[in-house]
């Protein structure tokens, strides 16, 4: 089975585990897999049956939207890591030497 490694963010959201293995064919399989296990994903992995623009998701290292997007092929061997954006932080201040 496909193994799906969860972030450190989402791993409440999926009963506290840092992989979950999944029995799928194409990206698309294996996230709606995971948001069957774990219902509360609903919305954070995929959005009405499409990736939010702030996830991304790379199979055995490489990223999915370089191939076939949700389509990319899935092995039993693969390994599929989530990977939420980060964004935000504070302007950057500049020091007044006055």
């Amino acid at each position: 089975m496909a193994l799906v490694r969860i972030p450190p963010v989402l791993r409440p959201d999926a009963g506290g585990n840092s992989e979950v293995e999944v029995d799928a064919t194409t990206v698309r399989e294996a996230l709606t897999m995971l948001v069957a296990e774990y219902p509360a994903l609903d919305g954070r992995v995929l959005t009405e049956g499409e990736l939010p623009q702030y996830l991304n998701v790379f199979v055995d290292g490489d990223d999915m939207r370089l191939h076939s997007g949700l389509d990319t092929a899935v092995t039993p061997q693969s390994a599929l890591l989530l990977l939420p954006a980060v964004a935000g932080g504070s302007p950057r201040r500049s020091v007044d030497s006055g």
